[in-house]
């Protein structure tokens, strides 16, 4: 497993970070979980990312518990407030009381002291920008978190958040979580570049397209019955249902020979990439058995030639459609 550093932080993550979201949705008996989790941590994999509001919480106790037989310090935990976790009007948000009350309730869940990477899930536009930040700085002075970071956030947002930061001398946001795939690729227009010049680095999720990018769906072709998308319940700015276009599943047939030709699989592909890109520091995967996870961890450390690059390209500069038209 290779690493890099989040942003101009000094901590360093894993290329290849292990997510919550479906994890806990997918597997009912938390012994599977754990076996996903450890295999995780046995490949080197030392970033773990989950959310208050995944699972209603239940996310945060698995993880907590899996990682406790483990050094807190061979791994990284991120975790995220906003969405509402009660039917009171404080009960959601980026208000000081909302991150106040839930940063506990999370490190409770976690069995932890401190949270490495907190993220602000949403941009909250009833609360003033100065109010949140000044609730996360805090939070880092008292040491209950290391780092601060932010999820779904537009380049605009990033770019007030830090002018607030700068004048009111509070602790800087160190990390973006965005979408990043090869069908999904708006942050390429502003957000690389902001994030860049202020040392913020990139925690991509959904590099595989929501599994689009593992080949299992087929053009033409219903889902397969076991797959995502026949779930419900999961919710997402982008499903899976969003990349079920024929064009994207054609695509991802394109794409197939050129992992073939290099000895990868598809999802090595689409992983190797992200991870192109210097500014992303991890790309953040799902899974539901050990073995997915051995086979995404082999994409760390994979640097694609240029003639690969622009192979891949080809295909993917000819696509018509957006992920984002539901969005």
């Amino acid at each position: 497993m290779n690493y890099r550093r989040l942003g101009s932080a000094g901590i360093q993550v894993s290329e290849i970070s292990l997510g919550t979201w479906i994890l806990c949705d997918a597997l009912e008996q938390k012994e599977a979980a754990f076996a996903v989790i450890d295999k995780a941590h046995d490949l080197g994999i030392n970033f773990f990312d989950t959310a208050n509001a995944y699972s209603e919480g239940r996310a945060e106790q698995i993880l907590g518990e899996a990682l406790r037989k483990y050094r807190r310090s061979s791994y990284v935990l991120a975790t995220k407030v906003y969405w509402p976790k009660g039917r009171w009007p404080n009960e959601w948000g980026l208000s000081r009381k909302h991150i106040f009350d839930q940063v506990h309730a999370s490190l409770e869940r976690l069995g932890t002291s401190y949270i490495d990477l907190y993220y602000c899930h949403w941009f909250d536009r009833d609360t003033r920008l100065e109010e949140t930040l000044r609730a996360m700085d805090d939070l880092v002075r008292q040491g209950k978190v290391l780092y601060i970071g932010v999820s779904n956030w537009s380049a605009v947002q990033i770019s007030e958040a830090l002018r607030v930061a700068d004048q009111y001398l509070l602790d800087r946001i160190v990390a973006n979580q965005p979408s990043y795939n090869m069908f999904d690729r708006y942050i390429e227009e502003e957000s690389i570049a902001l994030c860049e010049a202020n040392g913020i680095g990139q925690v991509v999720y959904s590099p595989l397209a929501q599994g689009v990018l593992t080949g299992k769906y087929k053009p033409g072709a219903k889902p397969p019955e076991s797959s995502r998308a026949n779930k419900k319940g999961i919710g997402a700015v982008v499903t899976v249902r969003d990349y079920l276009k024929e064009e994207f599943l054609e695509k991802a047939e394109q794409l197939q020979p050129i992992a073939r030709d290099i000895g990868l699989e598809l999802p090595q592909l689409a992983l190797a990439w992200v991870l192109r890109l210097p500014n992303v520091a991890s790309a953040l995967i799902g899974a539901s058995r050990a073995d997915q996870v051995e086979a995404n961890a082999k994409a760390s450390g994979v640097r694609l030639s240029e003639e690969v690059q622009q192979a891949v390209g080809k295909v993917l500069d000819s696509i018509k459609s957006s992920v984002r038209s539901k969005a």
